[in-house]
């Protein structure tokens, strides 16, 4: 395979893996308008891709990190394009694999996974990157709690202040203002999921570069980002039914003033962790969100077994998309390739 041919199929695979990207998180950004019945789906999916591509008005810290904070760029540099194609592999195959199942896994920590299986299979434990990939993997934990604690106090926060009024009106007043949480947690999610796309493919075209062996010059050019949020945006308007209706009616049953929390509490922290360049799950942020406006009902309210599936499903995702990147590449590398 020529590098050149190599190098165009690995920015194809990376647009690929940002449109199933969205196709698999559009759950994300729908589920909880959608429980709600504010939005029709047509209308949730159309509002969500647009809010998805203007996310690309913020930063590209995320970019960052993925590009060059998580295995060995000496590593990349020795080994060139074929090593981020088998990650990009291992992150695309494991998004199949559980959007088949209905399972909201993390896109993000399966990109992860995949870089870390490819340097794995060269070098070991020596290729990871621990400052960056401790701070990913750590948001694991972090960032499901964090959607939980933030959606659960703004929820009580509400019931207080709208305590002497009746649902119906409660209901009417938060209908509308869901509108703008979903959009703002749209935003935040194309902001956070498109830069990782950006960092591999600005990745792959630094690699290609002739004379280039570094990464002091990680800028990531106006096309990419483009042609990220793009891929992204058509991937939520397709989207992923099988893991909407998980996440819409299988975790808990929502009111519009339940979907404006879970929603604006993960977009506060999505935002949030953007800035700081932590490639943190989109996934993860918003189940726990949704989980923790069930609990202020009762902790009943949350069906806790769906929850424990969806948890499982976030642990194996790193080890799994690195295996399947790390037998890639070593199948590649014995078939001469």
């Amino acid at each position: 395979m020529e590098l050149l041919g190599l190098t165009a199929i690995t920015i194809m695979m990376t647009l690929g893996f940002d449109f199933v990207n969205g196709f698999h998180d559009s759950a994300n950004s729908i589920a909880t308008i959608i429980a709600t019945r504010v939005l029709s789906p047509i209308a949730a999916v159309s509002m969500a891709a647009i809010f998805n591509f203007l996310g690309i008005i913020v930063g590209q810290e995320v970019a960052k990190t993925v590009g060059k904070g998580i295995i060995d760029t000496e590593l990349v540099f020795e080994h060139g394009v074929l090593l981020v194609f088998c990650a990009v592999v291992g992150a695309i195959v494991w998004d199949i694999i559980t959007w088949w199942f209905g399972i909201p896994t993390s896109s993000s920590h399966a990109l992860v996974g995949g870089l870390i299986g490819a340097g794995g299979a060269v070098a070991g434990l020596s290729a990871i990157v621990w400052g960056g990939t401790m701070k990913t993997v750590s948001f694991i934990v972090i960032s499901p709690l964090a959607g939980l604690i933030a959606a659960f106090v703004l929820t009580v926060v509400v019931m207080r202040i709208a305590r002497k009024l009746s649902r119906t009106v409660v209901n009417r007043w938060f209908r509308k203002l869901q509108l703008g949480s979903s959009a703002f947690y749209s935003f935040t999610h194309g902001t956070n999921d498109a830069q990782k796309g950006m960092g591999i493919i600005t990745l792959v075209l630094l690699i290609d570069t002739p004379g280039s062996s570094s990464m002091s010059e990680f800028i990531v050019p106006l096309w990419v980002m483009v042609a990220c949020h793009a891929a992204i945006s058509l991937g939520t308007f397709f989207g992923g039914w099988k893991i909407v209706r998980t996440m819409a009616s299988r975790i808990t049953k929502l009111d519009p003033y339940q979907g404006f929390c879970a929603e604006t509490g993960a977009a506060l922290l999505l935002y949030g962790t953007a800035n700081l360049g932590i490639p943190v799950s989109t996934t993860h942020t918003i189940s726990g969100a949704i989980m923790g406006v069930g609990a202020t009902r009762r902790l009943s309210a949350v069906r806790w077994g769906v929850g424990r599936k969806i948890v499982a499903a976030w642990i194996l995702t790193i080890p799994a998309s690195a295996t399947i990147a790390g037998v890639t590449f070593l199948l590649l590398i014995a078939l001469g390739l």
